[in-house]
């Protein structure tokens, strides 16, 4: 009999255990708990909340009925009207300027941003042309040593017959080193 109190009845759904009560210290325990909370049903949707919108001031009445001055007969509570228009047309204002050095921030960030690349593309343009000045050096150079080794090689089996001789005689003048090698004259 114990048992069927235990089981759940049909068409109810089985009672979850209630989460501990657990007091956050830090903000990094914080973003902890809410990415375990996520992970415990990953096929439920995240909600991701758009960026606030730019807060923009109320536009300007077209009309104003209620005109008033500082002429006399005004009652006291159209102070208060004539104070909060004032106010509200003054963040206006301060708003447009805010927006108006903004754009001109922008103009200015592209505009560098133009001259930048500019000059860099002017300094790759340079060395890209300094770069194929050296490349047709380095050409015109292996040209002339290529050249200057044929006709060495044409020289040379004309000179060979000639220079075997004179290399012998070279050998025989060869003088002797007045020194010897692994010995040191302060030791002997």
């Amino acid at each position: 009999m114990a048992s069927e109190n235990n089981a759940p009845k049909p068409g109810k759904a089985p009672k979850k255990e209630p989460q501990p009560l657990i007091i956050v210290k830090s903000p990094a325990e914080e973003q902890r708990l809410k990415l375990e909370r996520l992970m415990r049903n990953p096929d439920k949707p995240v909600p991701i909340p758009e960026k606030p919108k730019e807060w923009n001031p109320r536009a300007p009445p077209e009309f104003v009925r209620d005109v008033m001055g500082s002429s006399a007969g005004a009652g006291s509570g159209e102070f208060h009207v004539y104070r909060h228009l004032r106010r509200r047309e003054y963040q206006r204002q301060d708003f447009l300027e805010r927006l108006s050095d903004k754009q001109k921030l922008d103009e200015n960030y592209k505009e560098k941003l133009k001259e930048n690349q500019k000059a860099a593309e002017e300094r790759t343009a340079k060395r890209r042309k300094k770069r194929e000045k050296l490349k047709q050096k380095k050409l015109m150079a292996k040209k002339a040593k290529t050249e200057s080794q044929k006709e060495e090689e044409e020289e040379g089996s004309v000179r060979s017959s000639s220079s075997a001789s004179e290399s012998e005689e070279q050998e025989d003048d060869a003088e002797v080193p007045s020194f010897i090698m692994g010995k040191r004259w302060w030791k002997c």
